[in-house]
């Protein structure tokens, strides 16, 4: 079920109201709600994989009590373990599986030999590197006795199947998010507006920016071979502002409907093209992802705090991990790579930057020196998506020489009110820069009137602009 939907916007008040009127505060009511909401929502894409998530919810259910039951070192390593190649294994097969054989089909044949084996014909479960990145977590942090599982079997299950973030995050771990599922919930008016709010931005940003960007950028990728190196560099930085639109869009309605229920939700995005470096940008983009391989990868291997050669290897075997997450191509780990490149002389020589979110009362205008790095950091994170969106290493490079070689060829007719919607948008999000979102009001801030106007403003622009319904991105990976 897309949050873009007729039938969600028919479930999630149908949702509401049975979780805050039929439960009245019985808060065991509204979980046992919230599941079977839940699973109505993932099911409704396809029903055949709900056995596979609810497996690996019981999985580490049984494994984390288990682990926290025992004070055996061997036993409680032993356990973890088997819940990590179980629920990576079944990551593996369904993501990798085909990607693992084309690879060697490949390597074979320019060796000389024939084809070793044929593609298994899969279905890439949505959400299935979210939810198992949430489960293994809190077997992780039980582990390390950083948590203390529940056995409200109930609870466990509504926390990794929570519809708002199931299949696109935020990865919510469970010391923050469980809890809020063990005790009782109060709804808050003001909350729910502003849940509401950031619901609203979050669709603007999906149907009005990123799926009309989708066509353009697509139109430039597919024509890669004839397009000039003008309708390129537009259709790369469109695709750039698409990506961030629509999983940034995909976080901000879940955290606003979630509000809605009572709950709060991590933030996933601090408005990461505004960042002065790339590492800064790291900090900002997918927020839940990158602390998830800090944590659990980079962290483990030794961080920084080793050697430099250590530290070099640590930093690029993350960004390469985090580069084959978002997908089964040689592609994204090329990615990855790119980035860890750009990466890396800043933390070798001691400039990364740690996160602070942009003040509430931030400037108006940047200082020049400021304004230079946030656009330098732009075009790098731009250019570095020719290869996310790229079908192949091949088309990638090629469509960088086009671009660097200045090449001609056909156009990209981009309409104006595209330019000028992305031109808002950008405005809009940088005066908001030092708010968790950009329909969010503080209590001193414009009259009522005038934020009714802007939200009525961009319902308009949502019914006027909407572009063709189109899946978000990262439901693939």
């Amino acid at each position: 079920m897309l949050f873009n939907s007729f039938e969600f916007a028919v479930f999630l008040p149908v949702m509401f109201f049975a979780c805050w009127y039929a439960c009245g505060s019985s808060w065991r009511m509204q979980n046992v709600v919230l599941l079977t909401g839940s699973l109505v929502f993932y099911g409704w894409w396809d029903p055949r994989f709900l056995a596979l998530m609810l497996f690996s919810a019981v999985l580490d259910f049984t494994v984390s009590n288990l682990i926290h039951s025992t004070q055996h070192p061997v036993a409680r390593k032993a356990l973890l373990g088997c819940s990590m190649v179980i629920n990576f294994g079944i990551l593996a097969v369904f993501k990798y599986c085909n990607f693992f054989i084309s690879s060697l089909n490949d390597a074979l044949a320019l060796a000389g030999f024939s084809p070793a084996a044929a593609r298994l014909d899969l279905v890439l479960p949505v959400g299935i590197s979210f939810y198992t990145f949430q489960t293994v977590s809190a077997s992780i942090d039980v582990y390390r006795r950083q948590l203390q599982p529940t056995r409200n079997l109930i609870a466990w299950l509504a926390f990794i199947t929570f519809f708002p973030q199931l299949v696109a995050g935020p990865i919510e771990r469970a010391g923050h998010l469980l809890p809020q599922f063990l005790g009782s919930r109060r709804f808050s008016m003001t909350a729910a507006i502003d849940g509401c709010r950031q619901a609203l931005w979050g669709l603007f940003k999906k149907v009005v920016i990123a799926d009309n960007c989708a066509a353009l950028a697509g139109q430039a990728f597919e024509n890669s071979d004839t397009a000039s190196a003008t309708a390129l560099l537009a259709g790369i930085f469109l695709f750039t502002i698409q990506i961030y639109c629509d999983f940034s869009g995909y976080s901000d309605i879940a955290t606003g409907v979630a509000r809605l229920f009572g709950f709060s939700l991590m933030q996933n995005f601090a408005f990461p093209y505004f960042s002065r470096d790339i590492a800064e940008f790291w900090r900002r983009w997918h927020i839940s992802l990158s602390t998830w391989f800090r944590d659990y990868v980079y962290l483990p291997l030794g961080g920084s705090r080793c050697s430099k050669p250590r530290m070099i290897r640590n930093t690029m075997a993350v960004f390469l991990i985090s580069g084959l997450w978002h997908g089964a191509n040689w592609t994204f780990p090329a990615w990855g790579l790119i980035n860890a490149l750009w990466f890396l002389p800043l933390q070798l020589s001691g400039s990364v930057r740690r996160f602070e979110p942009f003040p509430p009362r931030a400037p108006l205008l940047p200082q020049p020196r400021e304004a230079l790095h946030i656009i330098t950091t732009f075009l790098i994170t731009m250019l570095s998506w020719t290869f996310f969106r790229a079908t192949s290493l091949t088309q990638a490079t090629q469509i960088l020489l086009r671009i660097f070689t200045l090449r001609s060829g056909t156009s990209l007719p981009v309409p104006s009110h595209v330019w000028i919607l992305v031109a808002a948008f950008l405005t809009a999000e940088w005066i908001q820069r030092g708010r968790t979102h950009a329909l969010e009001f503080p209590d001193n801030g414009p009259p009522r009137w005038t934020r009714w106007l802007i939200c009525y403003t961009v319902i308009f622009l949502l019914l006027k602009f909407g572009g063709e319904q189109q899946d978000f991105i990262y439901f693939q990976f």
